[in-house]
């Protein structure tokens, strides 16, 4: 197996020369999950002025300690009158703080006499007081380009009255799957016939790694049809992605066109599960290039390989950082495993403990189990030729976003 190719490698040769999408400009309320193109600068200090942290009376500190009459009532939303001196005003959370109060003491600390309140003493400056700009500065950065525009990203860009953001456009992905075995959910099986499982798996991934998938095409086990196949499968989208059809068998026909009309920048790797995995180009009628990624055909290896491969590439294509790598944890084993001259990728589920994480493996880590994939928590990272006994530290890549 001297001609394995390392994942780092294999990864290098992914991203080579891989540059941003251009951008599009769509409304906030369609933005979720999409990549931010451009930094976006802030125009108002959040929150815009001081305001009451919860319901009960705003005054000056140094008239706490005794009896105050109460001489306005601000209610969030309303505007705030200066505060009359030696007296305080009954506020509710958000109101706005009345210019010459410098703190909040909350109600239940209160007695209230008819139009009076006897407040405690030694109310601290600022207690319970939200400062104007606390959370956002005007001319601050809001958020950088390649911001993965989540809930709380998209909050913050609501809370500077953002309508339309600049986001960049969706990779389009044109997904394959080879194999005259192959048919989809509903055809009846005949003999030596399997479900499309890889089908809406990779698909559903892709959409999760920030893609389009234009298409999802069949491929028959014949030259031909896999040669017109991919080219028009090129034609439409920035990546086409295969499922099968990479390895050396008489019916695997993928490679050989891919190497036909593109470019093989890369094939068998030293990975378990998804050895026969191949990544290149094909030609565009303009002379630009799509991106390839040839899966096995086995559904765990596509699972594996859609995490380690298919993520960072999309990642790139959107210039968005926390796609582009996935995060990573230190766990101890649960289990024991060897490993030969390939790098294992285990399915393992996480169990965060006081005294540490936790890898607990899948029984039956076969490349044709997908039932481990479903509750898999990270991959344990098992480096070639090694062996691990339960309690070891790991390193493993956590499934997570």
């Amino acid at each position: 197996m001297a001609d394995l190719q390392p994942i780092s490698a294999a990864l290098e040769a992914l991203l080579a020369d891989v540059s941003a999408l251009d951008a599009e400009s769509i409304p906030l309320e369609a933005a979720g999950g999409r990549v931010l193109a451009e930094a976006v600068t802030a125009q108002l200090d959040v929150p815009p002025f001081d305001n009451s942290a919860m319901d009960g009376y705003a005054l000056r500190s140094s008239d706490a300690g005794q009896w105050l009459p109460v001489s306005q009532r601000i209610a969030a939303g309303t505007q705030a009158k200066a505060l009359a001196p030696g007296s305080c005003a009954r506020i509710f959370t958000g109101g706005e703080i009345p210019p010459g109060a410098d703190c909040v003491v909350m109600q239940e600390r209160v007695e209230v006499d008819s139009e009076q309140a006897l407040i405690p003493a030694d109310i601290p400056t600022g207690d319970n007081v939200r400062r104007q700009g606390r959370d956002v500065k005007s001319g601050s950065v809001l958020l950088n380009a390649g911001e993965l525009l989540e809930a709380a990203a998209l909050g913050h860009l609501a809370g500077q009255g953002i309508t339309q953001v600049s986001v960049r456009r969706r990779p389009r992905v044109a997904l394959l799957s080879t194999g005259d075995e192959i048919v989809d959910p509903g055809t009846p099986l005949k003999p030596g016939q399997l479900y499309n499982s890889n089908q809406p798996m990779l698909k559903r991934l892709l959409e999760n790694f920030g893609a389009e998938v234009v298409s999802t095409v069949s491929v028959p086990d014949d030259y031909a049809h896999t040669v017109t196949l991919l080219t028009a499968a090129a034609a439409e989208s920035d990546l086409v992605v295969t499922t099968g059809g990479v390895s050396v068998g008489e019916e695997d026909h993928v490679k050989a066109a891919l190497e036909a009309i593109g470019q093989l920048d890369m094939w068998k790797l030293a990975i378990r599960p998804g050895k026969p995995l191949a990544l290149g180009r094909l030609p565009r009628d303009d002379g630009s290039q799509t991106r390839f990624v040839g899966l096995p055909g086995n559904p765990v290896s596509g699972f594996v390989g859609a995490w380690l491969f298919l993520r960072p590439l999309l990642g790139a294509m959107l210039g968005c950082p926390a796609l582009k790598t996935l995060p990573t944890l230190t766990a101890h084993a649960g289990f024991a495993t060897s490993t030969g001259p390939r790098e294992h990728y285990m399915r393992v589920t996480l169990n965060f403990t006081p005294n540490g994480v936790t890898a607990t493996a899948f029984d039956d880590q076969n490349s044709g189990v997908l039932s481990s994939c479903i509750n898999a928590d990270a991959f344990a990272v098992i480096p070639a030729n090694s062996e691990v006994v339960e309690g070891d530290k790991i390193s493993c890549l956590w499934l997570a976003g």
